[in-house]
């Protein structure tokens, strides 16, 4: 069967390495992952009550409006609930909506070293996909992005504009008057759609970072998606959340598959967003961990970036494939991100007090042992 050349040349997003097979393959017992970004608290017990109790319904078919949860959403956020839809995961959102908008032929816009999964979806929906380059630092760029919108010969293909925000692997930022200034030139546009990954944004310490929720009544372009497996340590449920028009709602709702959030996650997600103490340990624990990195980073001579994530990007200076065997032999799972062009970086997730200790004394002593690259 012959099949598109945009299958047949299609890399799958390679998700980070398992605890498991890190034990199989290294004959290790005890594993710390940091590789993941997965909320080192676990999940709030709130959820873990909710669903022993949700035990019992596992025979019968989940809500596939999704109501009540909707429904605590819309209260929390305080958005209309035809202004929102869900999805198995930010991915899956991801996904429709290039199905949705975008046609053969089109492209998405995004920014060089942007998370994976908007390149991977289009390709897979035979779509094209744009880079702009980033600004110094690492930095989103929409200065650049808005250069090809207006100036560039083929903008009317672009259909979808993705801003990660904060991005992952970099752990940058766009600031909230970088954003109002964008989208006073593209934010109202009809022909295609603004949307912000705020994947992380609980984490988020940067005081001029705002949002982009607050901007979808003035402008009517703008969509923006959250996800449930960062802070609120649903990870393994996959429970993504898409606030936007209702015209992109009620398509969105007629493509997904009526049963793509179970009843589990739908309980989870409900009790999760409900428990605003684990959410202010989670960022609070969080927060330790990133300036106990940095410190130690620093100590260790080895460039950063300052992130708004729950990780941090930085630079071993060295063969980053055989830093991470080193690692992987003491049982540390960190992130090289070749997959994103990056041949000397790392990307380490924070843990629990006690893991990121382990994670930066491995780090220090693979580092010893590894020559620099001259």
């Amino acid at each position: 069967m012959k099949l598109s050349p945009e299958i047949e040349t299609l890399v799958p997003y390679k998700p980070g390495k398992p605890i498991s097979e890190t034990k199989r393959e290294y004959g290790v017992q005890n594993v710390i992952k940091l590789g993941s970004n997965e909320n080192p608290l676990g999940t709030s017990p709130k959820v873990v009550a909710a669903l022993k109790n949700a035990l019992s319904q596992l025979h019968l078919y989940p809500d596939p409006a999704c109501f009540e949860l909707l429904d605590v959403i819309a209260k929390k956020w305080g958005i209309s609930k035809s202004w929102l839809s869900v999805g198995n995961g930010s991915n899956e959102i991801i996904d429709l909506l290039i199905r949705i908008f975008c046609e053969p032929g089109d492209q998405i816009l995004t920014t060089d070293k942007a998370f994976l999964a908007y390149a991977i979806c289009a390709q897979a929906a035979r779509v094209g996909c744009r880079l702009a380059p980033l600004a110094p630092g690492f930095n989103t760029d929409l200065k650049a992005m808005s250069k090809i919108l207006l100036e560039d010969p083929q903008a009317d293909k672009i259909k979808l504009v993705f801003i990660p925000n904060p991005n992952n692997p970099t752990g940058t930022y766009v600031s909230d008057a970088e954003i109002c200034h964008f989208l006073k030139q593209h934010g109202n546009d009809p022909n295609r759609l603004i949307i912000f990954d705020e994947a992380y944004t609980e984490y988020v310490r940067a005081s001029d970072y705002s949002s982009a929720m607050g901007h979808m009544k003035a402008f009517s372009s703008v969509v923006v998606i959250r996800t449930l497996s960062k802070a609120y340590g649903l990870a393994g449920l996959r429970v993504g959340i898409l606030c936007a028009p209702p015209m992109v709602i009620d398509y969105f709702n007629r493509v997904r598959n009526p049963f793509n959030v179970n009843d589990l996650a739908q309980v989870a997600a409900v009790a999760a967003l409900q428990d605003d103490e684990f959410i202010r340990r989670s960022v609070a624990n969080n927060a330790l961990g990133l300036d106990n990195f940095y410190a130690e980073l620093q100590k260790m001579k080895l460039p950063f970036v300052e992130s708004q994530g729950n990780f941090v990007m930085f630079d071993t200076l060295r063969d980053v494939s055989a830093v991470n065997e080193a690692l992987l032999k003491r049982g540390v799972i960190l992130r090289p991100i070749l997959n994103y062009g990056f041949k000397t970086e790392m990307r380490m997730s924070v843990g629990l007090p006690e893991e990121n200790q382990v994670a930066i004394q491995a780090l220090r002593e693979v580092m010893s042992e590894i020559s620099p690259i001259k």
